[in-house]
């Protein structure tokens, strides 16, 4: 069986150096807020081209610290509506409401997955305050019109980063776009840690003091709290194993590439919609998520041919028994996305024998 993601095989490439990363926050004796961490903040900047990185817990505090620290600054307030995808993982909803802030799910382009312009505008009203941008899949969103648009209602971005790691713009990164940036590096993650991580990214230092403070208790010194905080801090172990993994980013990233490429040039079978071409820089394949009107039995028929596969996601957020009072909205695009996507495995990880087996599979695919 061709696994979607062996994260053992995946690490065992950078086995010794975790090891040592590991070796070397034991014997420091400060496991958090060390110097792990603030190496890792100033490396993983630098790599998105911001001023500033601030370690988190997980991707979903990430947005949801942003959004309160900008509660406490006075740019937002209860009530107020954030646009988003409709067709995004959950968390990103979660950040918003959590927040006592309102999701405005809109839907996608039926082609890239990312948020639409003409759709983002015609959802604005007096109380819209953020965009929140989601580069679903590991491809950038529109970002240059989308920051022309903010510009223009004077509105927030934050972007949901969490699958885009290294995507770009003419040369611009994720994260480096918006106000804010909330990452996640979950271990599937391109950048994954081992174990749950993440990251705020801005330009901002006021907003990064506040991030780091509210995820600190809401504290800047010990025993002294401004803010009503939370406990999310990335904690030096998993700093230290980002730090290891951050230098061979670029390089994985280059491979899923190669993968990619291959797929998009040699699936040619009419029943299964490949994602849309876009320059190599916008897209960092996270996932490759192709689209199979009788999604179930595509699925059955790799499994049974021995490939493993999964769905990026089965259930619309506005679907969720978390969110009833959504279901009654109206969202077809968002649903038939939902009822037809299918990832296949593409990570650093797989051969290509492995890739050249999958590929067969699916030209050789028939109701």
């Amino acid at each position: 069986m061709i696994s979607f993601l062996d994260l053992k095989k995946v690490n065992n490439q950078y086995e010794t150096e975790l090891k040592e990363a590991c070796n070397r926050v034991i014997e420091s004796g400060q496991y958090i807020a060390g110097s792990e961490l603030d190496s890792f903040e100033v490396e993983f900047s630098s790599y998105c081209g911001t001023k500033y990185a601030v370690g988190v817990a997980n991707g979903l505090d990430a947005l949801s610290i942003v959004l309160r620290a900008w509660k406490e600054m006075g740019k937002i307030k209860a009530g107020d509506e954030v646009i988003l995808s409709a067709n995004t993982y959950i968390a990103s909803v979660f950040a918003i409401t959590d927040n006592d802030l309102t999701p405005v799910l809109v839907e996608p382009n039926d082609s890239t997955y990312n948020l639409d312009i003409q759709t983002i505008e015609k959802s604005i009203t007096t109380k819209t305050k953020v965009i929140l941008p989601v580069h679903l899949y590991g491809r950038i969103s529109p970002m240059n019109e989308i920051t022309l648009l903010a510009k223009k209602y004077n509105l927030l971005i934050l972007e949901d980063s969490a699958q885009s790691h290294g995507a770009s713009i003419n040369g611009v990164k994720a994260g480096n776009f918006g106000h804010a940036s909330g990452f996640s590096f979950y271990p599937s993650k391109n950048l994954g840690a081992l174990g749950d991580a993440g990251a705020v990214t801005t330009n901002d230092k006021q907003l990064a003091d506040i991030v780091r403070s509210l995820g600190n208790y809401g504290s800047y010194k010990k025993y002294e709290n401004i803010y009503k905080g939370v406990n999310s801090r990335l904690d030096e172990i998993q700093a230290a194993m980002l730090r290891v993994k951050l230098n061979y980013l670029d390089k994985d990233t280059a491979i899923r590439k190669l993968i990619a490429k291959k797929y998009l040039d040699k699936i040619k079978n009419p029943l299964v919609r490949l994602p849309e071409k876009c320059s190599d820089e916008n897209h960092v394949w996270h996932l490759f998520v192709v689209r199979c009107k009788n999604r179930q039995h595509f699925q059955e028929y790799l499994t049974n041919t021995g490939i493993s596969s999964l769905i990026h996601y089965p259930i619309p957020p506005h679907k969720q028994q978390a969110y009833e009072e959504y279901r009654n909205i109206r969202l077809p695009i968002t649903d038939k996305i939902h009822q037809e996507v299918l990832s296949l495995p593409i990570n650093p990880s797989l051969n290509d024998e492995e890739v050249d087996i999958i590929i067969s599979s699916i030209n050789n695919y028939t109701i």
